[in-house]
């Protein structure tokens, strides 16, 4: 459906300045306005995808607080530094764990939150 009228506008993709025929006209030619839906349809999925890793991170940092013995990668996360310094703590004797096996290892939540006491208390005596 076509018109007499002829406004000028920009498109909003690629911002070039054109003539429309009617009112409701956003983009210059059909290869923009293809774009432009692609480019909505990216931005929507990484927006779900972020949403969704978001979803998850919470739900884990929840089975995380809810557990009795963590495992060297859930240790440290709660404590925030790599598993590479969790595994230090434990063989220098500042963290306490158990040897399931050669990979399996199980850090009590207690040994934790201890740890955390004890420097609390370190600083207070200084």
């Amino acid at each position: 459906m076509s018109s007499n009228i002829e406004i000028i506008r920009i498109c909003q993709y690629c911002g070039k300045q054109f003539i429309a025929k009617t009112t409701v006209t956003k983009y210059c030619s059909h290869t923009c306005n293809k774009k432009a839906y692609k480019a909505e349809l990216k931005t929507k999925k990484i927006e779900k995808s972020n949403i969704n890793t978001q979803l998850f991170k919470e739900s884990s940092m929840d089975l995380i607080n809810s557990s009795a013995f963590l495992t060297v990668k859930e240790s440290a996360c709660l404590l925030k530094c790599s598993k590479q310094m969790v595994y230090d703590l434990v063989n220098s004797g500042r963290l306490k764990s158990i040897k399931l096996s050669v990979r399996n290892t199980r850090i009590s939540r207690i040994e934790i939150d201890n740890l955390f006491k004890i420097s609390i208390r370190k600083v207070k005596e200084n």
